[in-house]
Parts: structure tokens; C-alpha cells; sequence
């Protein structure tokens, strides 16, 4: 008996694995080979640059369920403080380069006079099943996707479900010209039925084209994985955006490391950068940045002005929830860098013109 409900556990599993969509799929095929081809791929696995490793010991593991469970002092915002809208009629001129920050890590820029979506999450929460797991701050997401413009192209960092989000991808598909994705992912948009044909897989130092604005996959420190059985199947990035006159670095999610420098002295300096800030700890610093990385991070690149994401969406780790653009714009400050720091929603125009800078968290 116990050997035949172990049987039916296991069944059961990789059946879900198999069936359930939201899961997304393993490369196979040709997409496997290049996978496998990349000089980033050891042991049937990508690996960072240099040494990444968190604390994952069984006192560590613990220690960290008995934090979320307990929970932190304002993990989340006032009801209502978080519930920027984008509005369709700043979209209007794609001519003017601008980015829309939409929470969290997802952005919507204007660049060349094309539209493009970064790590697109209007889901209500970052997991597999989306009744399960921490809540969207506001209860809608700052747009509706039917009333965006047509999206030129996706480009994508990694297959977390924060920044990787299956009905979102469903729903945007019909809406999306092309997708730009690291190593790997292209097999999960492939099963949501994007066409392979509108997926382009790249690999880091990569440089790409998309109607004359250049695209360069670079490196980030982090990890992949969508299940229990696929950790670090699929590559993990980050990406530049060169228009010719601007030039925009996202740095997806990732730890603090010496590619910054590198990105920064092959393509910097950067006229915006959009900095990974928020949902570190200590125990996983190797691959999420303390907020003074963050700021360092924007230095090694070469950038100019600083707009801090990976917050204001959800609570992922276990700090007050306004913490990362607090300690980050006081790192700022100090070494005279100038940050950006828009509602959600609220466009962010490129070129010498006044940015917003209001602390808007603290109107509670």
C-alpha cells in the first residue's frame, strides 16, 4: 500500500508538470541544442559568471518560512496608495522617448518610435496558482491590456513568475510583434501558443535588431525555474537598449557583480537606467541587490539617471514594502546621483526635462 501511494504521488505530479500550463516546458529539440551550446551551460545547467550560492542550509531555510509567516512591520502599503493607472492617451506619441513604470519590474518604453514591454506581470499574483501566494498590492493591474497599442516587442529577463507571467503572455500574444528572450524561455511562450516564429532565444553579449533600434542581451547574477524540477534550465539576463541618441539599461533581477563594470564599459554610458531595488536579504544577496548596490550597479554602467524597480507590486521578501526607494534614494543622494521616482503609471520622458521625484509612498 504505501509503495502503490507512492506511485500515485509521483503520477500525480509529473502528470501536473506535464498538463498544467502555467508551468511552461522544458527546451527540446533544436531549442535544446543551442541551449546546450551556450558556453554558459555546464553540467545540465547555466551558471552565473562567478560564484553564486544563498543560504539554503535547513537552519537558514527555516529560519526564513518562521520571518514570512510572522511577517515584517508594513510589508504592504495603505489600500488605494499603490493604484497608479497608465493612461492609453500618454502612449499617443511614440515619437517621444519615455518609459512607464507598471510596478515591480514591468515597464512599458518608447524608444526609435517603437513600443516595447520589459518583463510584462499584470497578474494578480506571482505564482503558479494565482489564488495562491502574495497579493498584487491593488486589486486590478495599472493596465488592462486591451487597452494597450500595438507592442512592437517583448523582451524578457527570466522565467520567474514575477517577472514571467502565463496569463498575461496568453493575453498579450495576439498584441505582441516579437519576442525577445533568453535562452530557453522561448519553450514556455511556444506551449502558451506564441508562434515560434515571433520568439527569438539569445544568449549573453548577443547584439540583436529590431527595426534600427539595437538590442544586446547581457549578463545578470540570478537563476531560473518555474517547478521543482527545472532550476536553472534556462538562462537569466539582462538587456540594453541602444537607440542611437538614448540608450536604456535594465538590469532584470540580479545580484551585485563585476559584469556591471563590464556592461558598463562595453556599452554605457546610459542616458536611463532601470536598476533592480527590492526583495533582498542578507540570506540571498548573491542574487538580489542590497539597495546601495543598486545604486553602485547604476555607477558601474555608466548611468545617469536612475529609476529604481523591483518594488511597489508585491511583497517578495521581508522588508517594510517602501524600504528599497528609501534606502536607495538616500544611497543616491549621498553620492549625488539623481533618481527617478514615478508613480506607477506615470511617464518618465527622456532628455534634459524634469522628472518626478515626489516621495508619493509616504501619502498615506
Amino acid at each position: 500500500m504505501i509503495l502503490f501511494g507512492a506511485v500515485l504521488v509521483l503520477l500525480a505530479g509529473f502528470l501536473i508538470v506535464r498538463l498544467y500550463p502555467p508551468l511552461g516546458a522544458k527546451a527540446a529539440g533544436d531549442r535544446l541544442q543551442v541551449v546546450r551550446s551556450s558556453t554558459h551551460y555546464a553540467k545540465n545547467k547555466f551558471v552565473n559568471l562567478i560564484p553564486t550560492s544563498m543560504s539554503t542550509g535547513l537552519r537558514d531555510m527555516l529560519s526564513s518560512a518562521k520571518e514570512m509567516i510572522r511577517g515584517v512591520p508594513d510589508s504592504r502599503p495603505v489600500p488605494g496608495i499603490t493604484a497608479g493607472k497608465l493612461n492609453p492617451a500618454d502612449l499617443g506619441n511614440a515619437a517621444e522617448s519615455k518609459v512607464i513604470w507598471l510596478g515591480h519590474s514591468s515597464l512599458l518604453v518608447q524608444i526609435n518610435g517603437l513600443t516595447l514591454l520589459l518583463d510584462p506581470m499584470f497578474g494578480t499574483a506571482p505564482s503558479p496558482v494565482p489564488f495562491v501566494g502574495g497579493k498584487r498590492y491593488s486589486p486590478t493591474p495599472p493596465v488592462d491590456v486591451e487597452d494597450l497599442p500595438r507592442i512592437d516587442a517583448v523582451l524578457l529577463s527570466h522565467d520567474h513568475y514575477d517577472h514571467l507571467d502565463y496569463g498575461t503572455i496568453r493575453k498579450l500574444r495576439s498584441k505582441v510583434g516579437h519576442f525577445f528572450v533568453p535562452l530557453g524561455v522561448g519553450a514556455h511562450l511556444e506551449r502558451w501558443g506564441v508562434p515560434a516564429a515571433n520568439i527569438t532565444e539569445t544568449d549573453w553579449w548577443s547584439e540583436l535588431e529590431l527595426k534600427g533600434l539595437k538590442l544586446i542581451c547581457t549578463p545578470s547574477r540570478h537563476f531560473s525555474g518555474r517547478s521543482l524540477t527545472d532550476r536553472n534550465a534556462t538562462l537569466w539576463c539582462s538587456w540594453v537598449l541602444d537607440g542611437g541618441h538614448e540608450k536604456i539599461f535594465f538590469s532584470g533581477d540580479s545580484g551585485y557583480g563585476p559584469h556591471f563594470q563590464e556592461i558598463g564599459r562595453r556599452y554605457g554610458p546610459f542616458d536611463l537606467t532601470l536598476m533592480e531595488c527590492g526583495q533582498y536579504n542578507e540570506r540571498w544577496a548573491a542574487i538580489h541587490m542590497m539597495p546601495e548596490e543598486t545604486v553602485q550597479a547604476h555607477l558601474d554602467v555608466g548611468g545617469k539617471l536612475l529609476l529604481p524597480i523591483h518594488w511597489g507590486a508585491f511583497t517578495l521578501s521581508l522588508h517594510a514594502w517602501t524600504e528599497p526607494v528609501e534606502r536607495a534614494g538616500a544611497a543616491a543622494e549621498k553620492k549625488n546621483i539623481p533618481m527617478v521616482t514615478p508613480r506607477i503609471g506615470e511617464p518618465v520622458l527622456l532628455g534634459p526635462v524634469p522628472h518626478p521625484s515626489t516621495r508619493w509612498w509616504r501619502n498615506t
